[in-house]
């Protein structure tokens, strides 16, 4: 008997159409699913950048911290003076009626010294830092002392580079220090009612050159905060006088006096197509400051300090 063919097996009638309803089914349920997960996906990844960003710029505002620019860059400023209450850091040392602060705070002015003073300061300094350098990045030259950086250290620059000093500098750069130093006394007395005479010029007193290299010793880490009078002890008075200029010559480095939620900034001017900028306050805690790091460029001044202690004084630098 010859085998019969057989067929392929029969299927019930319906049940493809009901395997593609359920196909289809199971594909719609996935779509929501998947689409919720891309949902998620893109929420944690909105919600992870917003807290990046977030904390990205709260540290920008934990390291800038400013709250009001007490003097722009761009403005001209015949005198902006704030008083503030003097601290007690004064108590702790011999006073001097008449000089030591009663009252305290903090100046700028763009009228004591010319276009063509600042410049030729600037020069002075040029010179004189061109002889050595720190390798963190924030050099010193002190024209009273003779100390400049060189590497790591200091040397004293009249001893390490003798007679070739005088090849350096000219006795018309010791004079033009020595004007402006009193032109910036002179003005510091009047802005606080006292006489000048009674101001006498105290150590350390020096040209800064600040860039952005990293600091090597703890004498290129200038962004402290900090207090003159409690640091050098001889300080009544301390100014600034900016060599160069805020966002031209170099980022970062402005000057802020710190007080809680309102700091206040001085952008540092040199004064090439203006009067140069000076800044000055008194030395104890009711100015505690510091220089914001120098992020590009370089950045010159010259710390000019007064003491009311005639021990503490210092005398005008002399080329010999």
């Amino acid at each position: 008997m010859a085998p019969q063919r057989r067929g392929p097996p029969r299927v019930p009638e319906g049940s493809s159409a009901a395997e593609r309803r359920r196909a289809n089914s199971t594909k719609k349920d996935r779509l929501p699913q998947e689409a919720q997960r891309s949902w998620l996906r893109t929420v944690v990844f909105g919600v992870g950048l917003a807290l990046i960003t977030f904390l990205f710029w709260s540290r920008l505002g934990m390291d800038d911290d400013v709250a009001e620019v007490l003097a722009h860059r761009g403005e001209v400023l015949e005198g902006r003076f704030i008083e503030v209450p003097c601290s007690e850091d004064y108590d702790g040392h011999r006073r001097f009626e008449g000089c030591t602060p009663r009252k305290c705070g903090r100046g700028v002015t763009d009228m004591v010294i010319t276009r063509e003073e600042a410049e030729q300061i600037r020069r002075i300094a040029e010179k004189g830092l061109s002889l050595g350098g720190s390798d963190g990045g924030a050099s010193i030259l002190d024209l009273h002392s003779g100390a400049l950086s060189v590497g790591k250290h200091f040397v004293n620059l009249y001893r390490y580079f003798g007679d070739k000093v005088q090849n350096i500098f000219s006795e018309e750069d010791f004079q033009l220090y020595r004007d402006v130093r009193q032109k910036v006394q002179l003005t510091i007395a009047e802005a606080f009612g006292i006489s000048s005479s009674l101001l006498y010029l105290t150590k350390p007193t020096f040209f800064s050159r600040i860039n952005s290299t990293e600091a090597q010793t703890a004498h290129d880490e200038y962004w402290h905060a900090h207090v003159d009078k409690v640091t050098y002890g001889s300080f009544d008075y301390t100014s600034l006088l900016y060599l160069s200029d805020y966002l031209e010559d170099f980022g970062g480095g402005r000057f802020v006096f710190m007080e809680e939620g309102s700091n206040k900034t001085v952008e540092p001017r040199a004064g090439r197509t203006q009067p140069g900028r000076v800044s000055f306050f008194t030395s104890g805690s009711e100015n505690l400051h510091r220089v914001e790091k120098v992020l590009w460029g370089t950045r010159y001044a010259i710390t000019i300090a007064f003491t009311c202690n005639p021990d503490h004084g210092i005398k005008d630098p002399v080329l010999t």
